[in-house]
């Protein structure tokens, strides 16, 4: 069923939501879809959770626990407008560096645009690039972290593979995404809300719903909690665990470079 979740095996490469395409179609597609929520990212990302993502974050952030040194550095990858990096900039007592990499352009212009009104420019870089092809060397990075972003990679496990390349001996990676949900009452609710009033909304708020359509399509194809876990370990990961937020609507995961 077109509809059904992804594996640990693979395929979110060739599905653009809910759509089979030819595989290196998606991240042109992607890249569309970014371009025209760029400006109004923040507006979206409380759409599609209701708020909720703010909490998530943070609880995100105080899992990493970033260290108040200015040697330590992270990358933050799909994190183009900020949202991510201000928050562990500003947990490190602005004394760590983060590198935010995101390969749409558009997002980066916003989060650059961002750190400066917030004076953060000096604790921030910003690259554009391929989460598949890193444009780093082996052992960069003392943390890696991606939110709601890893779904719209086409070759998740290449991502992955580089994500561990470019960690540290001890590094972390962390993965927030929204995820399966786990109460029989809430993902009946959560489907309704997704299927019928989220594109509604996207429509209301950028005039067009479509952007919208394939995001919480793309929700539904990613792998479930237990197999995007097991894609972790698979890329060579330690003590791989994962935290449901809200039932499961959200999930954090969390692998260690050994």
């Amino acid at each position: 069923m077109a509809e059904s979740r992804t594996s640990a095996e693979g395929g979110m490469e060739t599905s653009y939501g809910f759509r089979e395409v030819a595989e290196g179609e998606k991240q042109v597609l992607v890249n569309e879809v970014f371009h025209k929520v760029a400006k109004r990212y923040d507006i979206m990302n409380d759409v599609m959770s209701a708020g909720l993502h703010r909490i998530w974050k943070d609880a995100m952030i105080a899992a990493l626990n970033p260290r108040k040194d200015p040697a330590y550095t992270v990358l933050d990858v799909a994190g183009g407008t900020g949202d991510i990096a201000f928050r562990i900039v500003e947990a490190s007592g602005r004394l760590a560096h983060a590198t935010v990499l995101d390969i749409n352009g558009s997002m980066l212009g916003v989060g650059a645009e961002r750190a400066e009104k917030k004076g953060l420019s000096n604790n921030l870089t910003f690259v554009e690039a391929n989460a598949e092809e890193l444009p780093f060397e082996d052992n960069s990075f003392d943390a890696y972290t991606i939110a709601f972003g890893i779904r719209n990679v086409p070759r998740i496990d290449v991502a992955l593979s580089e994500a561990y390349r470019v960690l540290k001996r001890g590094g972390r990676l962390l993965v927030l995404e929204f995820s399966e949900v786990e109460m029989p009452l809430l993902d009946r609710f959560y489907d309704q809300w997704s299927f019928k009033a989220i594109p509604q909304f996207g429509k209301m708020i950028t005039g067009d719903a479509e952007p919208y359509q394939y995001l919480v399509e793309s929700i539904r194809k990613f792998p479930n909690q237990r197999d995007f876990a097991a894609m972790i370990t698979k890329a060579g990961f330690s003590r791989v665990t994962f935290t449901n937020y809200s039932g499961g609507i959200a999930a954090l995961h969390s692998g260690w470079k050994l």
